[in-house]
């Protein structure tokens, strides 16, 4: 199946971050107990997605974060296809023992979407999620189910250390659908970090139940990184990706 034809069915399903779906646990984004908050104001990624029928697309990112929050806007085409999307969305972290995340996000093509998260605990913490969209036309870039509960469990370290479990499941239209992330992140010298996300994910493609590992890894300079990521049945479709992007904050 070519990926043009399962468009539509991206559209309706769901599934880092990356840099442009809703915020369920992107490890860069500051938060209000995060020594990473004082990091530069601006973060811009360029990213190339390759897929296994041959088509190819290209990712823009800009995030401007602030007091009011995290700001953001980008655009994706598919290569030799008539398919583009501009998005734009806002997230922020409120309080410190208890943490409330809320976030909305818009797109051409009529889409509306957002997601509210709570967590609790330091230097362990736990939290709950829910996500939800209104199923207009959408190109899902996080590949993480959109109209989801999460789950979470994990540790931050005084210096930024982080190992975390999350669970995003479907709760919408397609609830044998989950993932699970297993992110740990090391700060190293000189004001670098490795970030690894791996990745198992269930639910039916088609008549098909599959059991997939997928892998990401990101490694932060102060000022530049670098990303790629393995996703295997990319929303849940016949067609697996390879992510490749790089940025710089400024």
């Amino acid at each position: 199946m070519k990926l043009s034809d399962c468009f539509a069915y991206l559209f309706s399903v769901s599934s880092i971050l990356a840099t442009a779906g809703l915020a369920y646990a992107d490890p860069d984004t500051p938060k209000a107990d995060d020594p990473t908050a004082t990091q530069p104001a601006y973060k811009f990624t360029a990213g190339w997605y390759g897929f296994s029928d041959h088509t190819t697309g290209l990712d823009l990112n800009v995030r401007r974060s602030a007091e009011i929050g995290n700001v953001w806007i980008g655009y994706f085409r598919l290569a030799d296809q008539s398919i583009a999307q501009w998005r734009t969305g806002w997230d922020n972290s409120y309080g410190t023992a208890v943490r409330f995340s809320p976030s909305i996000q818009f797109a051409s093509h009529g889409f509306v979407g957002g997601s509210i998260q709570v967590e609790t605990g330091a230097p362990w913490f736990a939290g709950v999620g829910l996500g939800r969209t209104n199923l207009r036309p959408y190109w899902n870039l996080n590949f993480d189910p959109n109209d989801a509960y999460m789950l979470s469990a994990g540790h931050r370290g005084t210096d930024n250390q982080l190992f975390m479990f999350q669970l995003v499941r479907d709760n919408r239209q397609n609830p044998d659908q989950q993932h699970m992330h297993f992110v740990y992140r090391q700060p190293l010298a000189d004001g670098e970090r490795m970030t690894v996300d791996a990745l198992y994910k269930t639910g039916l493609v088609g008549d098909e139940r599959i059991h997939r590992w997928g892998l990401s890894l990101t490694y932060d300079w102060p000022r530049f990184f670098a990303h790629v990521a393995w996703d295997p049945r990319t929303n849940f479709t016949p067609v697996d990706s390879l992510r490749l992007s790089v940025g710089t904050r400024f």
